[in-house]
């Protein structure tokens, strides 16, 4: 496993990270059980994962509760990123549409109280606006309420995940200016690279690092979804249409003879590219297994992609057609 430093922070987190959701939400084809769960999350450390990225609202604290209670007395030992933003409280989600969201100080400070008691911490590492809309990340009372959380020892340094689905772009422009954002996340793999190329060049200029989540496109680059694939309404990936899926399934087609000159696997491939990015920290697949966590942190070697390579994939990005990209609503 290879380590990469986390932005402007000092913190260094293994190119492979562990996203905590799948182990507290079963939208992603399969529950997990907590057995299984805490399994996952020890073999994770034991290859070199020392990165485990979650929020409090997976599993409203479920996730988080699980990551304290193996890591219990090994804190020192991982790095812990959570985020916040989502009042959960009386409040039942029904599918994947937004819950209320809050960032005043108030409310900051309650969730951070909640987050270290379930962790089992008095720190967190990376703490994390949870798909903040525009308007919070130009409200300076926020960066005010975690800028003295860092003083005082809570946390670490902040990221800004946005979401939800892809885009954001200004979003995550603006977050980068703001001294103590250290890593902005968006979702970035090798079909879906806007806005992600220009987030990663505004954070080589910024030194914030980028974490991706979504690198396997939805399962296209692992072979999880093909063209008979039919997804349950539960899952994550219900937004993915039939037209999409087919679309998606040519263009991994027209990569595969880089790949098969570089001894790569698609999968291999995909997160290669991604590695290949200097400005990403750490990449964060979906895993629902042991053996996931496995392959994927076996990718993490430098051996990467060349400059010869990315061009050409370049070249085939730019003559497929655009897509939807999310943004905050602006007022006229």
């Amino acid at each position: 496993m290879k380590y990469r430093r986390l932005g402007k922070s000092d913190i260094r987190v293994s190119e492979i990270g562990f996203g905590a959701w799948t182990i507290a939400l079963d939208w992603w084809g399969k529950k997990i059980e907590e057995d299984e769960a805490k399994r996952m999350l020890k073999r994770a450390y034991d290859i070199g994962i020392n990165f485990f990225e979650t929020a409090d609202m997976y599993g409203k604290g479920k996730s988080e509760r699980l990551i304290g209670e193996v890591f219990s007395g090994m804190r020192n030992e991982i790095v812990i990123s959570t985020k916040y933003g989502y009042d959960f409280t009386g409040v039942e989600q029904i599918g994947h549409s937004e819950l209320p969201q809050r960032f005043d100080p108030l409310f900051t400070e309650y969730a951070l109280r909640n987050s270290m008691e379930r962790l089992k911490t008095d720190h967190i590492d990376v703490y994390g606006l949870h798909n903040p809309k525009l308007a919070h990340i130009r409200d300076d009372t926020v960066f005010y309420t975690l800028d003295s959380m860092i003083n005082e020892g809570k946390i670490g340094t902040c990221q800004v995940a946005l979401g939800p689905a892809i885009g954001w772009t200004q979003e995550g422009l603006e977050a980068m200016e703001r001294g103590s954002v250290s890593a902005v996340q968006t979702v970035y793999n090798i079909l879906e690279q806007t806005p992600g190329n220009e987030l990663i060049q505004q954070a080589q200029k910024k030194d914030v690092g980028i974490l991706v989540r979504v690198p396997d496109a939805s399962g296209i680059l692992t072979g999880k979804v093909n063209a008979e694939t039919k997804i349950d309404q539960k899952d994550h990936r219900a937004i993915r249409k039939g037209e999409w899926i087919m679309e998606s399934l040519d263009k991994v087609e027209q990569l595969r003879p880089i790949a098969k000159r570089n001894g790569f696997t698609i999968p291999e491939l995909a997160i290669k590219f991604i590695l290949s990015k200097e400005p990403v920290s750490s990449v964060l697949p979906t895993v629902v297994s042991i053996e996931e966590i496995e392959q994927f942190a076996a990718m993490s070697d430098g051996k990467y992609l060349n400059e010869s390579d990315i061009m050409e994939i370049s070249g085939l990005y730019s003559c497929w057609p655009p897509y939807e990209i999310k943004a905050t609503v602006q007022s006229a």
